[in-house]
């Protein structure tokens, strides 16, 4: 392609010109081949009948989608999905359209489910493209009607006639607690409750397990909450001599506090919509509801959570009433309660139920993407053996004719992002001034 880029490799610009707006970022000859490429099953033309610019890449839709579905193992191939789904619309809407999801999503719900021996990259880059996916109302639909004969990988339990939508959620809640135990990556937490949200209103016949995960979620960050909230006001009547230190403890105290309650509202949203969206269809999140409908009450007159708890306890209300009025002789167990809930779920209303607007969460891309992925994949490419000189490697592009410091974000297991300053000055035993 006629790309205007300089013979020797560097974007030259003046000193008041930020190198990461330069066009050798965002004028990408091979993400524009990706973002452009066509399905060779359509025409090349778009669907207003203009011809599009220059050469287009065509290929098989079909077995693109299935050769991803072989090989998600391997990061280049879940690099490679990410920037189709996310860059690439006509790709995007084939994948949205195939009945056959489990193809791309069973490898990646393996690989979360064995998050534990990924790294942060991996687990970063398979929730985005969950969450890419889950910005569709068909996606969350079409999920949620898929039926998995069994789970083989998955050993906690057997896992028979599940739905695919039900075993994401649990996935996604056992990457939520795993991320709680060790990682403690906020970020990763906010990805795995977004994708939850986004399937909240469109749930059908959640199964059993993923009922009571998500309701065990509740009650898993209700605890960490209560911990915090009694940390905070410990150290608020607590004197120290060094009042500074004091202050600092408090204020990370204050801001973890309000990061779990944002957590646990989100959660309540997800079971807000559930109940006031798809009541009628989910009678094994009612059951668990009124299962565990004790770690709902030290949060019912709260002011964060109290309106988020009215539907909740408005459900509540109707099944434990429709309890008490019914005759029973001997004790109510799980298949007696369960017939009850079915039976009444049909006559469910939704009286009294407040109709709050739908959480919805969409991926949007950082301003300047390259700071994550060139040195992700440049990690990728070394690390297949290619003989690259990795001193020779220029990962941002630098100005030749001034003393120029630039930073290097490498991130490490932990998912803490660690700074480099690097001074670059020029060589006067090279030609040109090489650095």
């Amino acid at each position: 392609m006629n790309e205007s880029i300089p013979t020797d490799g560097v974007y030259m610009s003046d000193s008041n010109t930020n190198v990461k707006d330069a066009p050798a970022f965002h004028e990408n000859p091979y993400c524009k081949a990706l973002n452009n490429a066509k399905d060779i099953q359509f025409d090349h033309a778009d669907v207003e009948g203009n011809a599009q610019n220059g050469p287009v890449v065509s290929l098989s839709f079909a077995s693109l989608f299935d050769a991803l579905g072989t090989c998600l193992k391997d990061e280049s191939s879940v690099l490679l999905l990410y920037s189709l789904v996310h860059g690439n619309c006509d790709f995007q809407e084939y994948v949205l359209v195939r009945t056959d999801l489990d193809t791309l999503l069973m490898p990646i719900l393996e690989m979360l489910y064995n998050a534990s021996r990924k790294t942060s990259n991996q687990i970063y880059m398979l929730l985005i493209i969950l969450l890419i996916l889950s910005q569709d109302s068909t996606f969350n639909a079409s999920v949620h009607k898929l039926v998995l004969p069994s789970v083989p990988w998955y050993q906690e339990r057997l896992m028979h006639q599940t739905s695919l939508g039900s075993l994401m959620v649990v996935v996604l809640i056992r990457t939520i607690k795993y991320n709680l135990s060790k990682l403690r990556d906020v970020y990763l937490h906010t990805n795995c409750l977004a994708i939850l949200a986004n399937m909240g209103p469109h749930a059908h016949k959640l199964s059993a397990y993923a009922s009571q995960r998500l309701v065990s979620l509740f009650d898993m960050l209700s605890r960490k909450y209560a911990k915090l909230a009694e940390l905070k006001n410990d150290k608020a009547l607590k004197v120290t001599p060094d009042q500074m230190e004091a202050d600092i403890i408090s204020d990370d105290t204050s801001t973890e506090l309000h990061i779990y309650t944002d957590f646990l509202r989100i959660v309540l949203e997800i079971i807000n919509a559930i109940l006031t969206y798809a009541l009628p269809r989910n009678p094994e999140v009612v059951y668990a509801v009124l299962h565990r409908q004790e770690v709902f009450q030290p949060f019912k007159n709260h002011p964060r959570f109290n309106e988020l708890l009215e539907n909740i306890y408005t459900v509540l209300d109707f099944f434990n009433s429709r309890m008490d009025m019914q005759q029973l002789d001997g004790e109510w167990s799980v298949d007696k309660v369960l017939e009850l809930i079915n039976k009444n779920c049909r006559s469910w209303r939704g009286e009294g139920m407040k109709m709050f607007t739908q959480l919805r969460f969409t991926y949007e891309q950082e301003s300047h993407p390259e700071e994550f992925f060139i040195p992700y994949a440049w990690r990728l490419i070394l690390s297949r053996g290619f003989s690259f000189n990795p001193g020779a490697i220029n990962l941002f592009p630098v100005e030749i004719h001034v003393d120029v410091s630039c930073s290097l974000l490498l991130e490490n297991q932990s998912g803490f992002m660690l700074g480099l300053s690097f001074q670059f000055q020029p060589c006067p035993e090279h030609e040109n001034n090489k650095y």
